[in-house]
């Protein structure tokens, strides 16, 4: 009878006598050697008359799950749980008013809440079939304000469940979230600690099932909005409801926009961006030694508000309301709020790009080149960081203001021993942006800037100085290309310098200086660099078998994956050592940290044993312990940012690499695709979107070596590689979160289907497959395009980012198209089209309308060459033309630069079947809408797509063309000016017009070249 003698002793603990004291210690722990004492402790948490013992018993109960959950037997385990809830049901939904008013009862209570959320949280799973009492239990415990320990664990519990529910407790569950939006306030006034704590439940539930927040959207907006602006509360729990906003724009973006929450989270959020830092204070990222990484602040949760609504929000509905809160901070006299207004419009460029490289550039650049004179360096800083968003993010648009930008930037460049280096860092950033996207704009520059550098190089007593410096040469470098080759014997002589210096000081910069002379071997010329490579080749495996660090292993990875397009061949002796690395940083856990509940304190108890006054919260997965980690007791894990970038360069390598060296890979392929496979459902969408990439890529560099050696074997390693990947791609396009993942992955699968055409489409049903996850997408159905939900999406409005993720769906439309018979395609064509055509109404956005023709036109460019293509564009031609024709029309220049191009497709597709179909194809109605266009037309590519347009039709029906008056007018037009890929078209055009009419070429180039050479 264990419970009678174990109800004894405990009772003896509360004796004031030591010797009675000692005796029922000594006999306690002999009694927990039986494994009897798990139900015994039970029974008296439950039955035991005596409110101390009750409570004794429940404190050593969790003491025995925390500790000892792994050793305890299944059936003691399943006991313990109904045991536990069976308690707490009983106390809350009979004795719960009758238990309040007995303090000692209350604090029974409280242990057995904690033990609840201890015992749930190390397993929710179980408990399933009790969910609905559970929540059921928090409705009534929520209600409890005036306990906030009770709330606290009642919380923790809940979002223990949460990513276990199913649909039949979405009701009960979403009946709990006003109670515990009150139930957090009181929190918050009680323990702001656990209340920042508390609201993770809020992330659990966004992130589990998005659906149970949707209809109290407002209200948790209007709760953290309530936080966030609170300056008396901790910065760690308005990060939290910062957080919290930014998470339901980027899921519900059309629900804040619908409940009209955008207003007033921007009368929050601007105050908190453009607040002024405590007096005597900085903002972490305009202190001088400013590490870089992302500050736990709310001022910089509350850009990533503005930054995730860019992102997330049409830029219409965006700007209209964002704009005057902006522009009130870009004019105050507060140089706080002026870097506020900077900021903002920094963190717009990614998001929002095509509505401000359409509408708004020059404003803001002069904005910010103003900026870049305040007086203020606060504001010059937040400026240089603005030009830098511009930079990466408005292309081609922000290079073509060079002349304006360049002597602001030279300014600072000629200032770069006596600035501080923390201002001149942004400088630099800023710098790098805008020169890599200069291209041969930066001839002029170059002079300037390389004596900049290469003095920065060899004078500079900063090592942070040497490390822009070096960065910068790669920027330079990826702009001027083969321009660079005077200068590249002092870069090389600098940076083998850099990367012979062993010291530990050196790290940072030995590092910048591998990757900038990766750079250097894609950009330079292959003449100029081949003579390194093998040199580089083994430079890296010096450094990846000498020095231990991921930064340094992530660069040499990169360097080797250089080398493999310049000289493929050096590489290939080395593979074994080189793979062998990229491998381990795959799969090693190095930089994992499992973070153990071990270190959340208790609210009720000051318990901690002895034997826990050595033990560490963290514990590193990569070290070799005798200490067993349950993952029951793991609270969560996270992972350094190094070793991160360190698996997705590897990953991005080894499919280079793979492509690269071919047949020499071969040995490898196996396990290089086994290992990579695995990260496919990686945490980090960095690491999955690498992951895909180099998938398709080993897929690719199979196809390759089965080209170049056609046998039975290569034939049958290509289609195993294929079956597997193409439908894990398709299962990630529909599932994955992350629209950055899944437009690589469909990237990836258009550069598969394109390297490998008809190959990768012979598996029963693939085309099938993709054609229908193409217009899962078009049709904005995928996991990561905001799916479910009350709201309503008959906008025509949305995100850039959502309009690119359905762009990288369409361009697998004409892949599709070029890779099959055009009669197999038909059906799935028939289906996608009114999809893709449906973005070419007037109403849609002129990145829409391109989108919409392009894709149009080059599906019927790709019916060109496959057999049946010509019946298949005549067939559609009764439905593209009115389309096409209204775009030659379009006010917008890209769209008639796109709808030109595809009606010269259209006249090439069909040929002779589209002149014969009155209906479809008038040649005369074509002629004169490009007659017109011409004498109007100013943007210069346009009409080079035109000359290209009239040349496909000439070459296609040669008879439906009047060439008296229509060759003249052509070569008029030429030579091209912009898009010079269309000289191929021009050329074949004169080469076919020779042939058939010599005497029409002949005279009319002689009366051009007489023009040309008569006197002045």
């Amino acid at each position: 009878m264990m419970s009678e003698e174990l109800e004894r002793i405990l009772a003896r603990l509360t004796e004031p006598d030591n010797a009675v004291i000692q005796q029922a210690t000594a006999e306690l722990k002999q009694a927990f050697k039986d494994p009897a004492i798990i139900p015994a402790l039970c029974a008296l948490m439950t039955e035991s008359q005596n409110p101390q013992v009750r409570q004794s018993a429940a404190v050593m109960l969790r003491l025995r799950v925390r500790k000892h959950w792994k050793k305890i037997s299944p059936d003691h385990r399943e006991s313990l749980k109904a045991v536990v809830l069976q308690h707490m049901i009983e106390i809350y939904f009979f004795n719960y008013y009758t238990v309040c008013s007995h303090i000692s009862t209350l604090n029974s209570v409280q242990v057995g809440l904690l033990l609840l959320s201890k015992v749930v949280g190390s397993n929710p799973e179980p408990f399933k079939p009790h969910y609905k009492q559970l929540l059921q239990l928090f409705g009534t415990v929520l209600q409890d304000l005036n306990n906030p320990t009770a709330l606290y664990y009642c919380i923790l519990t809940l979002t223990a469940i949460t990513a276990y529910t199913g649909t039949e407790e979405m009701n009960l569950m979403r009946s709990l979230i006003p109670k515990l939006l009150i139930a957090l306030k009181h929190l918050i006034q009680a323990d702001q600690d656990h209340a920042s704590e508390a609201m993770e439940v809020f992330d659990e539930l966004m992130e589990s099932e998005v659906s149970i927040v949707v209809p109290h959207i407002a209200e948790i907006v209007r709760f953290c909005l309530e936080i966030s602006a609170d300056v008396s509360l901790s910065d760690s729990l308005r990060v939290k409801a910062l957080s919290c906003i930014a998470v339901l724009i980027r899921l519900k973006s059309k629900a804040v926009l619908k409940h009209k929450l955008l207003q007033p989270i921007l009368q929050v959020v601007f105050p908190i961006l453009s607040a002024a830092p405590p007096p005597g204070e900085e903002d972490p990222e305009d202190e001088e030694n400013d590490t870089e990484g992302d500050s736990e602040n709310p001022k910089h949760f509350a850009v990533q508000v503005i930054d995730t609504m860019a992102l997330h929000m049409p830029p219409e509905k965006l700007f209209n309301q964002l704009l005057p809160f902006t522009q009130t901070c870009l004019s105050s006299e507060n140089p706080y709020e002026r870097k506020g207004g900077l900021m903002c419009m920094a963190v717009l460029a990614e998001g929002c790009a095509d509505h401000i490289r359409t509408k708004m550039l020059s404003s803001m650049l002069q904005t910010v080149c103003r900026s870049l004179s305040d007086n203020n360096q606060v504001v010059r800083s937040a400026a240089l960081f603005a030009l830098g968003q511009f930079s990466e993010h408005l292309q081609p648009d922000v290079s073509k203001f060079h002349a304006e930008l360049m002597p602001l930037l030279h300014g600072y460049l000629s200032a770069v021993n006596q600035t501080k280096i923390g201002h001149m860092t942004k400088a630099f950033y800023a710098l790098e942006n805008f020169l890599e996207n200069l291209g041969p704009e930066i001839e002029p520059y170059l002079p300037t800037l390389m004596e900049t550098m290469l003095s920065a190089l060899n004078n500079a007593e900063n090592l942070k100085l040497k490390e822009l410096a070096v960065s910068a040469i790669g920027a330079i470098a990826n702009a001027a290309k083969e321009m660079l080759v005077p200068y590249f014997p002092p870069i090389i002589e600098s940076l083998k310098g850099f990367l012979t210096d062993t010291r530990e000081e050196m790290r940072t910069l030995q590092t910048q200086a591998l990757d900038t002379l990766s750079v250097l071997a894609r950009t330079v010329g292959k003449e100029v660099f081949s003579p390194l490579a093998a040199e580089c080749v083994q430079l890296g495996l010096n450094l990846t078998d000498g020095v231990d660090d991921p930064d340094l292993r992530r660069c040499t990875y990169s360097l080797f994956s250089a080398v493999s397009d310049v000289s493929p061949d050096c590489l290939a002796p080395h593979l074994t050592p080189i793979t062998t690395v990229m491998l381990l940083s795959l799969k090693s856990t190095e930089g994992v940290m499992a973070h153990l509940d071990e270190d959340k304190p208790f609210v009720l108890l000051d318990d901690d044993d002895a034997d826990d006054e050595d033990e560490e919260g963290d514990v590193d997965l990569d070290e070799e312990s005798e200490t067993e980690v349950d993952d029951r007791d793991v609270a969560g894990f996270s992972v350094e940012n190094a070793y991160i970038d360190e698996k997705e360069d590897a990953c991005d390598a080894l499919g280079e690499i793979a492509f690269n060296t071919g047949v020499a890979f071969q040995p490898f392929l196996e396990s290089s695709f086994q290992q990579v496979y695995e990260l496919h459902d990686f945490p980090h969408e960095d690491v999955r979107r690498a992951a895909f990439g180099a998938m398709g890529q080993f897929c690719r560099a199979q196809h390759k070596v089965w080209k170049e050696n056609p046998t039975e074997a290569n034939h049958q390693a290509l289609h195993k590689l294929l079956q597997v990947v193409l439908p894990c791609f398709l299962e990630a396009v529909r599932q994955d979160r992350e629209r950055q993942v899944v437009m690589a992955i469909l990237e990836s699968m258009n550069a598969v289907i394109k390297s490998c055409q008809g190959e990768a489409l012979q598996a029963p049903g693939i085309l099938a497959e993709i054609s229908n996850t193409i217009k899962d997408v078009l049709k904005k159905k995928t996991v990561c395009q905001d799916v479910g939900g009350d709201e309503a999406d008959d906008d025509e409005q949305q995100a850039e980012y959502d309009a690119m993720l359905q762009e990288f769906a369409g361009e697998g439309i004409p892949v599709l198209a070029s890779a099959l018979p055009a009669e197999t395609f038909y059906p799935h064509l028939n289906d996608l089209l009114p999809l893709i055509m449906s973005k070419a109404k007037p109403s849609c956005t002129e990145a829409d309308r391109s989108f919409s023709i392009g894709t149009i036109g080059e599906t019927l460019h790709s019916l060109v060459g496959v057999a049946g293509g010509s019946a298949v564009a005549g067939r559609l031609s009764n439905r593209l033309l009115p389309v096409l024709v209204a775009g030659v029309r379009d006010s917008d220049a890209e769209v008639r630069n796109n709808s030109v191009f595809a009606l010269g497709a259209l006249a090439q597709a069909a040929g002779p079947i589209v002149a014969s179909y009155p209906l479809c194809v008038d040649y005369p109605m074509m002629l004169s809408l490009f007659s017109n266009l011409l004498s109007k037309e100013s943007d210069l590519r346009v009409i080079d797509n035109l000359c290209a347009a009239l040349c496909r039709m000439i070459m296609s029906h040669i008879e439906g063309v009047p060439l008296e008056q229509v060759f003249p007018a052509l070569v008029a037009c030429l030579p091209l000016k912009e898009d010079m890929e269309e000289n191929k078209t021009i050329y074949s055009c004169l080469t076919f017009l020779y042939s058939h009419n010599p005497v029409l070429v002949q005279a009319h180039f002689h009366s051009q070249h007489a023009q040309l050479t008569a006197p002045y």
